[in-house]
């Protein structure tokens, strides 16, 4: 049987290690994104990621990505106000124009690129949810 102190223990060891966990995933997003190794990922290669990850997603191929497809990358909202013809799905393009949405939003300073600071961001997270 597990006294309290242990589980108090685990729990504790739990929650701490949960960030690291966190900042190391998103270590590791910046280095799959980043083929260059620049430290940096450009909108290039978040569109490049992006549109492989589109691929993957359509198992259909039918070239389009439902809300069942999104699952977990966009809400129904986000896929609503992301669908401009409201057939409740999105094209590579409308998937692609997200992405840059998204993108812009987590490069404050506007240098064109995202380090792991601003992927680490609020934005840079949602951004994140479209690419992995």
């Amino acid at each position: 049987m597990i006294s309290r102190r242990s589980l108090a223990l685990t729990l504790a060891m739990a929650v701490l290690s949960a960030p690291a966990l966190a900042a190391s995933g998103r270590k590791g997003a910046l280095k799959m994104l980043d083929p260059d190794n620049d430290g940096t990922v450009d909108l290039a290669e978040a569109k490049k990621a992006a549109a492989d990850l589109f691929a993957k997603l359509d198992p259909d191929h039918d070239g389009t990505l439902d809300a069942r497809e999104l699952r977990g990358r966009l809400t129904a909202k986000e896929l609503a106000a992301a669908d401009p013809d409201h057939d409740g799905t999105l094209t590579l393009d409308e998937y692609l124009a997200v992405v840059e949405q998204r993108f812009k939003a987590a490069d404050p300073d506007n240098d064109g690129t995202l380090d792991a600071k601003e992927l680490n961001s609020r934005a840079g997270r949602a951004l994140l949810r479209l690419l992995k």
